[in-house]
């Protein structure tokens, strides 16, 4: 039954992402464009389960579209994960009189959402934000083009001084268990190498080509490395590998760590998260909900929560191909 929405509470749950304040002022500005009001929920699922509300108005979100993090805030809620803690948070979001809510994060926070929904009949969206761009239903997530230029600048930095002092980077990179943030990022960025856990290269075809590179004439290389490229093994044992095998290789680590996630976002990020923030609002006001925003070949597009959290997204096997040709 289509529910009367007049309310919505919007919250970031889960890692930050460059965006996720435009997600924030695009579903508060919607909402008083159809004159509904809109709650701001601190801190994720813990504020709600807290009553962290405060009212939000389209001039409460003034001069946030160009600035990284939330100034909702973000925080894991352990209480969250128990039936009690959901409990308490409906009653407060009920006490609250929101009629539904926005939820912005990644597949963690979708698939909290996802049970909140069913054990109470509450409506929810959600807006895919995480620089991993690791959910289903989505070709690119809220912070994942701004992580990408922010990974290229970094190691074109590092390119200068690897040339400078002839020497190895291995560059390690977010990602988690997925390895689009190197693909893309190493094509862009013109790596000799890159290393992602859905391609298990082994470190004799990285031997191999770091020999290549040596034979052809150059004097220092980039390694591209998901933080997820192999079990039990980081950048720093690829490192002491190579450095055992080659020694005539210098050999240097960078861990560019959470300045992927921090920054101001792209103008793709901005777009897209005004783009999912509008069809959010109004998709609910439809009543159609449960659903995740995502984008497809430039359309924004609607997929089932439960999908989006349980479906596989795969990695870009042409990119593969092309990195292969352009690191030979």
């Amino acid at each position: 039954m289509t529910k009367n929405i007049q309310k919505i509470g919007v919250m970031t749950s889960g890692g930050d992402s460059p965006g996720m304040n435009a997600a924030i002022r695009s579903v508060v500005r919607t909402c008083a464009y159809h004159k509904l009001e809109c709650i701001g929920i601190y801190r994720g699922y813990q504020g709600l389960i807290e009553g962290d509300f405060k009212p939000m108005d389209a001039r409460s979100v003034n001069n946030i579209i160009n600035k990284g993090g939330t100034i909702l805030k973000s925080a894991r809620s352990k209480e969250f994960r128990t039936r009690e803690g959901r409990d308490t948070a409906f009653a407060k979001a009920k006490q609250q009189g929101l009629d539904a809510i926005v939820v912005i994060g990644g597949d963690g926070s979708f698939t909290g959402a996802m049970i909140f929904s069913e054990e109470n009949d509450f409506p929810v969206m959600g807006i895919p934000g995480t620089i991993d761009n690791d959910i289903y239903g989505t070709s690119s997530t809220l912070g994942y083009d701004t992580a990408i230029n922010t990974v290229v600048e970094a190691i074109d930095k590092i390119r200068d001084t690897a040339s400078s002092h002839n020497r190895l980077f291995f560059v390690e990179v977010m990602g988690r268990d997925v390895g689009n943030i190197a693909l893309n990022a190493g094509v862009g960025a013109g790596a000799e190498e890159i290393l992602i856990p859905e391609e298990n290269l082994g470190r004799d075809r990285l031997l191999e080509s770091l020999k290549r590179s040596r034979k052809s004439g150059k004097s220092s290389s980039i390694v591209v490395v998901a933080e997820g490229v192999e079990s039990g093994e980081n950048v720093f044992a690829l490192k002491d590998y190579v450095e055992e095998n080659l020694p005539e290789y210098e050999v240097r680590v960078s861990v560019l760590g959470h300045m992927q996630r921090g920054g101001s976002p792209s103008c793709w990020d901005r777009v897209l998260a005004s783009r999912m923030g509008v069809k959010a609002v109004e998709s609910l006001m439809e009543g159609d909900y449960n659903n995740m925003v995502g984008i497809q070949d430039t359309k924004i597009v609607l997929c089932p929560l439960e999908k989006a959290v349980k479906g596989k997204t795969d990695i870009d096997k042409e990119l593969i191909r092309v990195s292969d040709i352009m690191t030979t």
